[in-house]
């Protein structure tokens, strides 16, 4: 089994001012932690960042959708655009997993209830293994519920996926281990 390190919407808009994430330093860091342990193994680093053309924070290009500048990130580190809450929809995700030979990825970023919740839901139904970060998955609240209420609800659904076929499970960052059986 060939493991991903995929890192979802961890951008400057939702990271830092008005639409910064909950606890978001915190799952930086964590998600550093991630990195440089997937760098010791070998283990491949994407990015995936989301843009949107009619909102100014996330239009391609603009300072909002750059990766934030805390993230342990490399220039040769693959990227993929995207403009849905799936990571896999109209992008080059899958050609990108399959020309490096992956079949299992870990998952974390941004937002919990719309693009980790969908591109690991895509990633199940695409037959990959996942492995959600459950302390490394951060939103905002909604008007309904805190975020980390959302948090904890999506951790907890996601966990329980694994009516697709591939196998679904979620660790705290610090049971993460690259490069194990």
């Amino acid at each position: 089994m060939t493991t991903a390190l995929l890192i979802i919407d961890l951008q400057r808009a939702l990271c830092v001012g008005e639409y910064a994430c909950h606890d978001v330093d915190a799952v930086i860091g964590r998600v550093n932690g991630l990195i440089a342990q997937a760098r010791e193994t070998g283990t491949p680093v994407v990015f995936v960042q989301h843009e949107e053309d009619g909102w100014e924070p996330l239009r391609h290009g603009s300072e909002g959708w750059q990766l934030d500048d805390r993230l342990q990130a490399r220039l040769q580190d693959p990227r993929v655009r995207k403009t849905s809450p799936d990571s896999f929809h109209r992008t080059e995700l899958d050609a990108v997993l399959k020309g490096l030979g992956v079949t299992h990825l870990v998952v974390c970023g941004a937002q919990s209830d719309f693009c980790v919740d969908t591109s690991t839901r895509r990633a199940l139904s695409a037959g990959y293994d996942v492995t959600l970060v459950e302390d490394g998955h951060t939103t905002i609240a909604n008007g309904a519920l805190t975020a980390p209420q959302i948090i904890e609800h999506h951790t907890l659904i996601l966990r329980h996926l694994n009516s697709f076929g591939p196998a679904m499970s979620a660790k705290p960052a610090a049971e993460i281990r690259f490069g194990a059986a």
